[in-house]
């Protein structure tokens, strides 16, 4: 249900259970954060995306009712991903929702569909966020509007945002793959250390 190709640089990895709505299991979960932790040492560019017209609706609901919404594996992958020394883009092929926001978060650069829809019910639902999230997303967005997804239990659309800069471009579902291609071109061309070298130079 992880797919994973490897192109000159490019490891592209798909979230591949449609049928779920992208929902995430533990396992799969593993299997992302050990992707993410193998990156470091080959990948220029890691792409992570969905297959069909959800990006991943979170936690599987049977695992999440079994622990899974609060397993620190969440947190495993978005650091992973973070402390990745290769450009990560979040391709966001549509809808993103509760813990699989740590991904998106995690990464350098998020591209979204004009129908994506950003939502995290923990309020509701009556878990806490993983720790790094309200973290990160308040750094792009600012702490009274991560408030507004994380405590107002607000979901926002695509253009809204953008305009918050919770995503750096919205794209035709048609024209994403071909973006977020141009966005690794540089880094595909650069020596891992060079991609690594310039990360490291940005807070």
């Amino acid at each position: 249900m992880i797919d994973l190709t490897k192109d000159d640089g490019l490891w592209m990895v798909t979230i591949n259970r449609p049928d779920k709505a992208n929902s995430l299991t533990k396992a799969m979960l593993e299997q992302l954060a050990e992707i993410a932790q193998a990156a470091a040492g080959e990948a220029r560019v890691l792409v992570i995306t969905g297959a069909g017209k959800v990006f991943s609706a979170g936690a599987d609901l049977d695992e999440a009712r079994a622990g899974l919404a609060t397993d620190d594996v969440w947190e495993r992958l978005s650091g992973a991903l973070a402390a990745a020394p290769c450009l990560t883009i979040a391709a966001l092929n549509g809808t993103l929702a509760g813990g699989a926001f740590g991904m998106a978060l995690a990464c350098d650069l998020r591209i979204a569909v004009p129908g994506a829809k950003f939502f995290y019910p923990v309020m509701k639902l009556g878990f806490l966020p993983q720790p790094s999230d309200p973290k990160r997303m308040a750094a792009l967005v600012g702490p009274a509007r991560a408030k507004m997804i994380l405590m107002a239990g607000q979901k926002v659309q695509a253009d809204e945002a953008l305009a918050w800069g919770l995503v750096d471009r919205v794209v035709d579902g048609d024209a994403l793959v071909d973006t977020v291609l141009a966005l690794a071109t540089d880094a595909r061309s650069a020596t891992p250390a060079h991609v690594a070298g310039i990360k490291g130079l940005v807070p």
